[in-house]
This record gives structure tokens, C-alpha cells and sequence, in this order.
């Protein structure tokens, strides 16, 4: 084969190689993209977009010095502790259990419940021992971490 033809399919080569990666690329950018919304059929009802859920309630560390200010949402329920699984994680609160307590929705009510921790779970200063109703303004006491609840 003379030296011209192996030098074009080189290039014929090359091409394919940068047109491969080129679809490449653009496959990725569109899988990252946040879908569009498409028209909906001839009758059918327009798009809407999905919007979040807004807080039922909202929990504002209010100590220790090192988080206060932090906000926790709350939609329907959360759990408070130490576990890496629980919406407020309470990493450095030594007195705080795994799974302390969990605040939750009820109908129009905000509920906390202590879940066996050792030290115990108080509202405005009280240890609880049963499922406790929540008020604008009360504070929570996980371990050390104090929480006022806020609607």
C-alpha cells in the first residue's frame, strides 16, 4: 500500500476517534442536565413543576457555642443523635445516644419523642417520658444540644 493511503486512514482514523468522544461528551452533558419539561398531548394536562416540600416546623441549635445558628427541617419526622442516619447528628454530644429522640408530625401538632436514650430528652427544661407536644419557642434538650422550635 503506498505511503498516502496509510497516511489517509490515519487521519480517517483520527476523525472517528474525535467523533466518537465528541457524542461521548455530548451524551454526558445531557444525562447531567436537569430535565425539560415536555408538552403534554393533545388534551392532557400542562406541565407543572415539582416543587419541595415546605418545613412543617423548623429546629435552630441554639447550643453548643460550635452550632448554633445550624437549622433542621422538619417535613414530617426526623430522627436526633449521634447515628450518622438521623437528620440532626449530634457527632460531639457525648450524652446524646445513637437514635435520642424523634420529632415528628402529627395532623397540626408537633410531637417529640424520646426513644430510651440514657440521659433523657427535656422540653423548656422537663424530662420527658412520653410522647410531648411542641409549641412555638419551646426548647429541646438532646444531651448537651439545646433546640429552639420555631413554625
Amino acid at each position: 500500500m503506498p505511503e498516502s493511503a496509510l497516511t489517509l486512514l490515519k487521519f480517517v482514523f483520527l476523525a472517528l476517534v474525535y467523533l466518537f468522544l465528541f457524542f461521548v461528551v455530548r451524551v454526558v452533558v445531557r444525562e447531567l442536565r436537569a430535565p425539560a419539561l415536555t408538552p403534554a398531548g393533545p388534551g392532557g394536562p400542562a406541565p407543572r413543576r415539582v416543587e419541595a416540600p415546605r418545613a412543617f416546623a423548623v429546629l435552630q441549635v441554639v447550643a453548643p457555642e460550635t452550632r448554633v445558628g445550624e437549622r433542621v427541617d422538619i417535613i414530617d419526622e426526623i430522627t436526633v443523635g449521634r447515628g450518622g442516619g438521623c437528620a440532626l447528628v449530634l457527632v460531639d454530644d457525648h450524652l446524646a445516644s445513637r437514635v435520642h429522640a424523634r420529632v415528628f408530625r402529627r395532623g397540626k401538632d408537633l410531637l417529640v419523642e424520646d426513644l430510651e436514650s440514657s440521659n433523657g430528652t427535656y422540653v423548656n427544661g422537663r424530662r420527658i417520658d412520653r410522647t410531648t407536644r411542641l409549641a412555638r419557642g419551646d426548647r429541646i434538650q438532646f444531651g448537651q444540644t439545646v433546640c429552639d422550635v420555631q413554625r
